[in-house]
């Protein structure tokens, strides 16, 4: 075992639905090993700005179904300057932190492993994004959550959609990653998916609509927000329009609800298991890597692999999509 006394965790970058989860395991390893702990408000920027929390049992009781992160999130421009950094490492070493449980996404991993490279300071990741776009694990904190939410939110519109003999193209977040529009595209059975990850032919979505079953009450198709070929989920509709003038045709933004709501079970396991390894690895001297879950076994992949590697879409679903919106 290491000589790490005293752990600080903390949350950054965009909130996601199980990360106070992740907290409350951290927190509790911990004290489970007699190391004490502390939350850091806010990200870096509380990390820059010394907003520490010791942390207890009660600190995390009571949270572990809860959205959001009670330990706040921020974006920090102080932190990625030089100055900025060595003023976080001044108020870290004022409190005696000897290691960091860091809990977010793509940018979090890469302060993180600037932070760590500069200081010295044993830092572990803990993959918290709805996105699922971090390669190194098979899914990530919060993307479990979110599509459950996009399914039953698409669900609730395609009755709309029935109701109305309606076109409903529906926008859901993912600006770099296509993943929560194909898993939750297959769930609620769209018509067509666009992501970023595939060129968008527009010619082809019209010719499948003109040839789907007449017999269709609703169409449903699924936006990613990054999808730029298509020119977004407005420029769709029109295109629609102008080709079909009979279609009653609809946009939907589903935005930030997508973050929000209570963790699924899977994002709660997701979240105990790999926020317990991290506790347990940094004591044993592991750093500088993101702790996922690949295979159903915790794996360890370098920041450096975590962020630099996207993580490529699954071609067979996307032929799925194909086989069953006949």
């Amino acid at each position: 075992m290491s000589e790490i006394k005293k752990i600080g965790v903390f949350t950054s970058g965009g909130d996601a639905p199980g990360m106070n989860a992740a907290i409350r395991a951290v927190v509790r390893t911990a004290l489970y090993y007699n190391v004490e702990v502390v939350g850091i408000g806010r990200g870096y920027e509380g990390m820059i700005n010394g907003e520490f929390y010791p942390m207890n049992r009660r600190s995390v009781a009571n949270i572990i179904q809860r959205g959001g992160t009670i330990l706040k999130t921020a974006r920090s421009k102080a932190f990625m300057t030089p100055e900025g950094r060595k003023e976080a490492y001044n108020q870290l070493t004022n409190q005696g932190i000897d290691a960091l449980v860091a809990i977010g996404g793509d940018g979090t991993f890469t302060g993180a492993k600037i932070f760590g490279e500069e200081y010295n300071i044993p830092i572990l990741g803990l993959a918290g994004t709805i996105d699922n776009d971090l390669y190194g694990t098979d899914f990530t904190i919060g993307y479990d959550t979110a599509i459950n939410t996009v399914t039953d939110a698409v669900d609730k519109i395609r009755d709309t959609a029935e109701s109305h003999d309606r076109v409903f193209i529906v926008e859901v977040m993912g600006r770099d990653s296509g993943l929560i529009a194909l898993r939750s595209g297959i769930s609620i059975g769209a018509e067509s998916i666009m992501i970023p990850e595939t060129k968008t032919d527009i010619e082809a979505l019209l010719n499948r609509l003109e040839m789907s079953r007449k017999d269709k009450s609703s169409r449903i198709i699924i936006v990613a927000e990054g999808e730029e070929d298509s020119g977004g989920a407005f420029h769709v509709a029109d295109v629609i329009k102008n080709r079909f003038p009979t279609f009653d045709t609809r946009v939907s933004i589903l935005g930030h609800i997508q973050r929000g709501g209570k963790p699924t079970a899977m994002d709660r396991v997701l979240a105990c298991r790999v926020g317990v390894a991290a506790v347990e690895e940094l004591l044993k001297g592991r750093k500088a890597e993101m702790v996922g879950l690949v295979h159903g076994k915790i794996a360890f992949t370098p920041f450096d692999h975590a962020i630099k590697h996207h993580v490529e879409i699954n071609q067979n679903l996307l032929r799925i999509v194909e086989i069953l919106s006949l």
